[in-house]
Order: structure tokens, then C-alpha cells, then sequence
């Protein structure tokens, strides 16, 4: 994980030895650093468990990019994000069409459309001050949850947050889940 969120910074070694332990079934990277994200796939490859490893992205700035690319005959099979949070009915038919055909030319087109719809999402602009208000902002208008609480009462939107989110929703409402239909009325006949 990145330093930023508590995560440390391990060497290509450390995740050789790691990879090669028995135990290991899955590694999530998320380092949001192309660099780290590299050196993890470097140990992994150099392990000699790279068959029996799945690798999972968590790099939310770069989700199709990592599941497109390979490297020394890796690829990521899935993602852990924050980004996958919202949007999840999107998001499973994104990665299924990928899993389906990652060479398709539209990936990389979709690819920055995403990293753009999650910076505002996850307030870059702020440090990621407003990330967890941010993706309760998104489901609240999804009709998933009613409002954007959090267990810090501090914590809410940064400003302009949710006109980023505003734009994002128009530019590209086609990453967006459709809205759940209205619940079926109450059967009156019920005691």
C-alpha cells in the first residue's frame, strides 16, 4: 500500500522472498507508483511461484492500465480499489470484458476516463482529504445509502468536491450504474 495510507516501501527482494513462501496464494498491489508496482511484479516473476500467485491491483489510478498490461508473462486478474467501491455492476462487466479481451484498442481510451472519475471521487485535489465522503456521495446518489456520514463528524466533501463529481457523472455517464428501479409497492394484504 502507499506510504501515504500507512503502507511501507519493500524492495524487489523482500518480494521475491515473499512470493516464494508456500503460503502466499495473492498479492494486492497498491503503491500508486509505477516504479514499486514494477518491483513487486520483478519479485513475484523472479520467485519461481509466479503460476500459483494472483495478483490483484489496488493502484486506483491506473485500474485498466494494470489489468491490460503484462509483464514477463504477468497479469493482474482482478483489483481491490476504492475506485470498485461504487459503480460495482460497471465495474464487474469492465473486468470481465477485459478478462474477455484485454487487447482491445477502447481500453486505453476508457483508461483515462476512469483515473479521471476517481481523482474526483478521491479528491486528489485535497490529498485524498475527502475520499471516504466522496464515495458516499457517490452511492448516496446512487440510492444506495441516505447521506455521506462518516465516523469522523469533521470529515465531509472538500471544496468543489462535488462539482468534480458533478462533472465526472456527465462526462462520462456510461462508468456509472444505472439507477436501481423504485421499490415494488407493499403488498397491502400482508397482516
Amino acid at each position: 500500500m502507499q506510504p501515504a495510507v500507512g503502507g511501507r516501501l519493500l524492495e524487489v527482494d523482500f518480494w521475491r522472498r515473499f512470493a516464494a513462501l508456500d503460503s502466499v496464494a495473492a498479492i494486492k498491489i497498491a503503491p500508486f507508483n509505477r516504479y514499486h508496482t514494477l518491483d513487486v511484479l520483478r519479485g513475484v516473476a523472479d520467485s519461481g511461484r509466479a503460476a500459483e500467485i494472483a495478483l490483484y491491483t489496488g493502484n486506483d489510478d491506473h485500474i485498466i492500465l494494470d489489468l491490460i498490461t503484462t509483464f514477463r508473462g504477468l497479469r493482474m486478474v482482478g483489483g481491490l480499489l476504492g475506485q470498485w467501491a461504487v459503480w460495482t455492476a460497471r465495474a464487474v462487466a469492465m473486468l470481465e470484458a477485459i478478462h474477455r479481451n484485454p487487447n482491445a484498442p477502447e481500453w486505453l481510451h476508457l483508461a483515462a476516463r476512469l483515473t479521471d472519475a476517481n481523482g474526483a471521487i478521491f479528491d486528489v485535489a485535497n490529498g485524498y482529504r475527502g475520499c471516504i465522503p466522496g464515495v458516499h456521495e457517490v452511492l448516496r446518489r446512487q440510492g444506495l445509502i441516505e447521506g455521506i456520514w462518516c465516523l469522523d463528524p469533521e470529515l465531509n466533501l472538500s471544496p468543489g468536491q462535488s462539482a468534480e463529481i458533478d462533472r465526472v457523472c456527465a462526462a462520462y455517464p456510461d462508468l456509472m450504474d444505472p439507477l436501481p428501479s423504485p421499490p415494488e409497492p407493499a403488498n397491502s394484504d400482508w397482516p
